[in-house]
């Protein structure tokens, strides 16, 4: 059982989406404002946030932006269908998902249920190691480390990462990310590119000019081993 925040001004969205997530076997917070969910988390940090972008007073991309700063808890966002530069502002700010509104309330709750999956080791793939010189995936550890140093990953960058280091020379295109790495058969593509950037500012040397997470133009993305 996991504790779940569900940040919305929306009392019957957060009454609708705690019942669906209770009944997912979850305990959760509801809170209609940003400076609630962030004293909330204060007092006793949730396990994953459910984040609507659209606050009164601190809006969802302020209340992200702090999370992160405070800490690496999984964010999903709830996001209007229309919003789609808010929507990659949220991924550039490490958000793990979004789900756009209207939603349904149980897809939410298995994207909640995914998130926390891929958070906490336990399955088989996540004894999954991958090393590629000094960069090494440790997936019984969920952890990541360069030279030795571990690196900040969000759950979905570490998810990319491990997915793409450990099937080096093939080229995959945005869709087929989405499907091995997010699960979905559909979505919006500018998740995995801003992925993408996110990872290659933690991983390479010049992310300008990367030399392990490369783009295939007119396909998408390889991971080229080093030698």
């Amino acid at each position: 059982m996991a504790r779940v925040m569900v940040v919305d001004d929306d009392r019957t969205v957060r009454e609708v989406l705690g019942s669906y997530l209770r009944a997912h076997d979850h305990e959760t917070v509801e809170v209609g404002d940003g400076e609630q969910a962030l004293e909330s988390m204060r007092r006793q940090p949730a396990d994953l946030v459910v984040l609507d972008l659209m606050l009164p007073g601190m809006d969802g991309l302020a209340v992200a932006r702090r999370l992160r700063a405070e800490g690496d808890v999984p964010i999903i966002m709830l996001t209007a269908l229309g919003s789609e530069a808010d929507r990659v502002l949220g991924l550039e700010l490490g958000a793990d998902d979004y789900v756009g509104k209207p939603f349904s309330p149980r897809e939410l709750a298995l994207r909640v249920d995914s998130v926390l999956r891929r958070t906490h080791a336990g399955g088989a793939e996540d004894v999954v190691t991958g090393r590629d010189g000094d960069l090494v995936v440790d997936g019984a550890q969920h952890v990541a480390t360069l030279d030795g140093i571990p690196l900040a990953l969000t759950v979905r960058e570490f998810d990319l990462l491990r997915f793409l280091i450990t099937h080096p020379g093939k080229a995959y295109t945005r869709e087929d990310l989405l499907q091995h790495v997010w699960g979905w058969t559909i979505g919006d593509r500018s998740t995995v590119t801003v992925h993408v950037r996110r990872l290659r500012e933690k991983i390479e040397k010049d992310p300008t000019r990367p030399a392990r997470l490369l783009t295939v133009w007119g396909v998408g993305y390889r991971w080229e081993a080093r030698a």
